[in-house]
């Protein structure tokens, strides 16, 4: 198990202190870079007003950005196993026609 250390980040301009992995720290620092881009794309639009409030819909849209992701690596997964059906299908015909 990895020690854990404290890491400074700022989100909405305020500091917080999390202990974190050292291994981990990078991601961390961009995730918290990531939600502050977020963020600021809900505070500029300008249609949600209140620091809670804009945390709520930046949270809800990568919520929603995550299931959707989601959905589109399942139906892939989907995909591959009928690609990977199918290619059985034809690797037992092609042995097939080679014993006659």
């Amino acid at each position: 198990m990895s020690k854990t250390e404290p890491l400074t980040i700022t989100i909405m301009a305020k500091e917080y202190r999390i202990g974190c992995p050292e291994e981990e720290k990078d991601n961390l620092r961009a995730s918290a870079d990531l939600l502050n881009e977020k963020l600021d794309e809900i505070k500029q639009q300008g249609s949600v007003i209140g620091s809670e409030r804009i945390a709520i819909m930046a949270a809800l849209n990568m919520s929603h950005d995550i299931l959707h992701s989601q959905a589109i690596t399942d139906g892939n997964s989907d995909l591959n196993d009928r690609i990977d059906a199918l290619s059985e299908r034809i690797t037992a015909s092609m042995r097939d026609i080679q014993l006659i």
